[in-house]
């Protein structure tokens, strides 16, 4: 999707992201191209980071390799970004909420941490989860944060999480499939980036033109 925005030459505004899709829009938010965020998420399994946990009744395994690696590739704060970014997280009580200031990898990684395989990962005081666990997209939150502008709305088949009743109304949806990844192994990724590339250009087309222009300058990336 993030390939399609980027040969439509379509301005975002702004961008946010739950589970996967923080990551994937932190990177590209930070100025990663789309080829650089698909090469950095394909280069090893999602198990590799996996480190253990020492409570595990607060989940199996620790985000702490996946904040090490975050520091590497992202700005310390959300502040240092060139565009307004947040990411998608689940609080005490399974509040939904919006995370856009403070500690960015540390943000990122909250909004991955899946109930009961991560242990959750605090964040101004508070210790966050997998927004997607109560609300993929946020886009409800989104519009709260953002006001009445455009959204791009990228919703992958639900494999995991919840499909809040969100009025997609207005906004330009690109749905794609699956993607069949687990913890082991990420699958055919040249084959599932193709098929999403595919699916967003033939959306964006709709409303940019061949030649590029404005479809929307907010952009919600799922939780997959």
């Amino acid at each position: 999707m993030l390939d399609a925005i980027e040969a439509r030459r379509i301005p975002v505004g702004a961008v946010v992201g739950t589970s996967s899709g923080a990551l994937a829009g932190a990177l590209w938010a930070a100025g990663h191209p789309a080829g650089k965020v698909a090469e950095i998420l394909s280069s090893r399994t999602p198990f590799s980071y996996m480190g253990a946990h020492a409570a595990v009744w607060q989940g199996l395994f620790s985000m702490a390799p996946v904040i090490e690696t975050l520091r590497a590739l992202l700005p310390p704060t959300f502040a240092d970004l060139p565009r307004p970014f947040a990411v998608g997280v689940a609080g005490p009580g399974g509040r939904h909420a919006l995370l856009s200031a403070g500690d960015l990898p540390a943000a990122v990684a909250a909004s991955c941490a899946m109930p009961v395989i991560f242990a959750p990962v605090e964040h101004g005081g508070v210790r966050w989860r997998d927004g997607g666990a109560v609300d993929r997209l946020g886009l409800g939150a989104w519009r709260e944060w953002r006001g009445p502008r455009p959204v791009i709305v990228h919703r992958v088949a639900r494999s995991a999480g919840v499909d809040a009743a969100d009025d997609l109304g207005g906004a330009i949806l690109i749905e794609t499939p699956r993607s069949g990844a687990s913890f082991w192994s990420l699958g055919d990724f040249g084959a599932q980036r193709a098929e999403a590339r595919s699916r967003a250009l033939a959306a964006l087309g709709a409303v940019a033109g061949e030649e590029g222009g404005v479809a929307g300058e907010t952009l919600v990336s799922p939780a997959l």
